[in-house]
């Protein structure tokens, strides 16, 4: 059992297009050196990967079930898990099949996705990787606000295509205890009462968050990209929401 005093396991899950690094900036206001903190990578993203094109949402999920159990994450001691974005894929089959493992679930600027859906349910099977786009493009689908050129540089620099696999595969979600974990919704591009009201509208984007039977919201105005234009921030309330899950 974990000591009162220890905090639980915490798993940082990025977005598309990223790896363990985007998360650096908001490490450096947690605790980096925690053993039970880590940033993950998830397979595909991995430049050293040859097959990397190829691999799939549930590689992904069997990821980042090692990465927790690695982490020392049990029924007994679960962990916080911190999705942003496209992770809210793998994130979500894993909060699916294993509940247990996960005593909060913090969506950052994403939120749970539904069964049977999916990123790019029509990308064509000759497309075998969905790279980065320009950010004129970009920013027209996902706020860049609070992104200097710097930003933007890292950002062109080391983000790599996406797995067409895993943006084309749905999901495929059956427990409903899922919808039983406790969950934040730290909303960024988007206001917390915008989120609301689509979901209670029916939008598909968000329309699983009326089916979570203990939601907290938290706004963090800024852009859909939070970890680099307000890390601190972003830190401070993945603090907060780790030491109510103790």
């Amino acid at each position: 059992m974990t000591d009162q005093l220890t905090s639980p396991p915490l798993l940082l899950v990025p977005g598309h297009w990223l790896g363990a690094w985007a998360w650096d900036d908001v490490l450096a206001h947690l605790s980096p050196a925690d053993a039970r903190t880590k940033a993950l990578t998830l397979p595909g993203l991995d430049g050293d990967d040859p097959a990397h094109a190829t691999r799939t949402i549930e590689d992904q999920v069997a990821a980042i079930l090692e990465t927790l159990d690695s982490l020392g994450a049990s029924p007994a001691d679960p962990a916080v898990v911190v999705a942003h974005s496209g992770a809210n894929g793998p994130v979500s089959i894993v909060v699916d099949r294993h509940p247990e493992l996960v005593r909060r679930i913090v969506w950052v600027d994403s939120g749970p996705m539904a069964s049977g859906s999916a990123f790019a349910p029509g990308l064509p099977e000759t497309v075998s990787e969905l790279p980065l786009p320009p950010f004129d493009e970009l920013g027209q689908q996902a706020s860049l606000a609070g992104l200097d050129a710097d930003h933007l540089d890292r950002f062109r620099d080391r983000a790599m295509a996406e797995p067409a696999p895993v943006v084309r595969e749905p999901v495929r979600l059956t427990n409903d205890a899922r919808h039983a974990v406790p969950t934040t919704l730290v909303c960024c591009s988007i206001s917390g009462a915008q989120v609301i009201r689509m979901a209670e509208s029916g939008h598909p984007m968000f329309a699983e968050v009326t089916r979570l039977r203990h939601v907290d919201v938290v706004d963090l105005p800024t852009g859909h990209w939070p970890m680099w234009s307000r890390p601190r921030e972003l830190a401070d309330i993945i603090r907060a929401e780790v030491a109510r899950g103790r």
